[in-house]
């Protein structure tokens, strides 16, 4: 099962653990409740060393001879993105009160005290909080910059290695059990079937929230280059297509430089926007977490708050560019639910499990955006 790819092994892990939650004894349950206890905290561990060691890394590493180019599409990915959360804020808090179902409480609340309690909670704080971690990390990032710190950089630069590895030997390969956890305990508490059609929901909105925001971006771009964006974007299709078979934005590169090519003037701003963009500029993934937490909001009655939201969306934002390049790494979002939303682990589950089962679309949504932004740079450094 290993040698499956993760999107295959986490769908096998719902099926296995929305199946089995029916017949199995609750102490079996709770074998994988207490795993998923220790993982989910195991993430959070790591996570803010994710993210200190990715971005400052990525900041103290950007080309020091870049100029105006690196500014604009910075600005752009950034932009991009936090816009991208806040339209699927206004979005989801409109048209999702409409379709979700409310009273699964029971199935994503957290579960001491309940009949698959954990045998033992270890407790494994992290070593920064997620604010703390991401305000260290701009600190020394822009620092290194400024003063040309070459050994921190280099101490920087070996530790994003030794959290990558960490993230590929530890955290992914036992992504697909955590996953099973989740599902196992949701099936044994009841109402799956609620659940499932509240799930299919949010697939549905995420997908089409993915189609707006590209059409949007590109009508961005076709308005700037004087051209027709639709035009554009159907030139950009194989690129979208190679992501989707591959789910890699990286893998996609090779593609995505020719078609990209056909759509802005200039080659060198392809070879630099490209490249930078498979692995800054992810608002696909931003879209999903929206939603999605919003969904599983609704479903467990807990109110949303317009400024927890804000802050939530801007901590995505900064996560998303610092993750994309570290397979796996899209689970530093989910200290970011915990801290600001308050979501339990298995709240926080559902979300990482439904991204995971969306990633071949997420993927081609990013690859196909990044033909927009290119465009876009291409005209505003004439």
């Amino acid at each position: 099962m290993l040698s499956l790819p993760v999107i295959v092994q986490a769908l096998i892990a719902i099926i296995l653990g929305a199946v089995q939650g029916w017949f199995m004894p609750a102490w079996f349950v709770r074998i994988f409740v207490s795993f998923n206890t220790f993982f989910g905290q195991f993430i959070g561990f790591l996570v803010p060393l994710i993210i200190l060691a990715l971005v400052s890394a990525s900041i103290a590493n950007a080309e020091e001879n870049a100029g105006k180019m690196l500014k604009i599409t910075m600005a752009a990915v950034l932009i991009s993105t936090f816009s991208a959360g806040v339209a699927s804020f206004g979005v989801g808090e409109w048209l999702l009160p409409k379709f979700i179902h409310q009273g699964d409480h029971a199935l994503l609340m957290p579960t001491e005290g309940e009949a698959f309690a954990p045998f033992f909670v270890l407790q494994l704080p992290p070593p920064l909080d997620v604010m703390s971690a991401l305000a260290l990390a701009l600190m020394l990032g822009l620092g290194m910059r400024t003063v040309k710190a070459d050994s921190l950089k280099k101490a920087i630069t070996e530790l994003q290695g030794l959290v990558m590895v960490s993230i590929e030997k530890a955290i992914v390969p036992l992504l697909p059990l955590y996953i099973f956890g989740v599902f196992l305990k949701m099936s044994a508490a009841g109402g799956m079937v609620d659940a499932v059609q509240n799930f299919l929901w949010i697939i549905l909105l995420v997908i089409g929230m993915l189609v707006a925001w590209i059409l949007l971006l590109y009508i961005i771009a076709g308005i700037m280059a004087g051209r027709n964006p639709f035009k554009m974007l159907w030139q950009m299709m194989p690129a979208g297509i190679m992501a989707f078979a591959t789910c890699s934005s990286a893998a996609t590169i090779p593609v995505t430089l020719k078609e990209a090519k056909k759509i802005a003037h200039k080659e060198n701003t392809v070879s630099f926007v490209i490249p930078l963009c498979a692995n800054l500029h992810i608002p696909s993934v931003t879209i999903h977490f929206v939603l999605c937490a919003i969904a599983v909001m609704m479903m467990v009655g807990q109110p949303l708050e317009l400024e927890s939201f804000f802050i939530f969306i801007m901590m995505l934002t900064f996560t998303c560019v610092a993750v994309p390049g570290v397979p796996g790494g899209v689970v530093a979002v989910l200290p970011v639910l915990s801290t600001v939303l308050g979501f339990s682990a298995e709240m926080q589950a559902v979300c990482l499990s439904l991204g995971i089962l969306l990633d071949a679309p997420l993927t081609a949504a990013n690859v196909l955006c990044d033909g927009a932004i290119c465009a876009i740079v291409d005209k505003a450094t004439d």
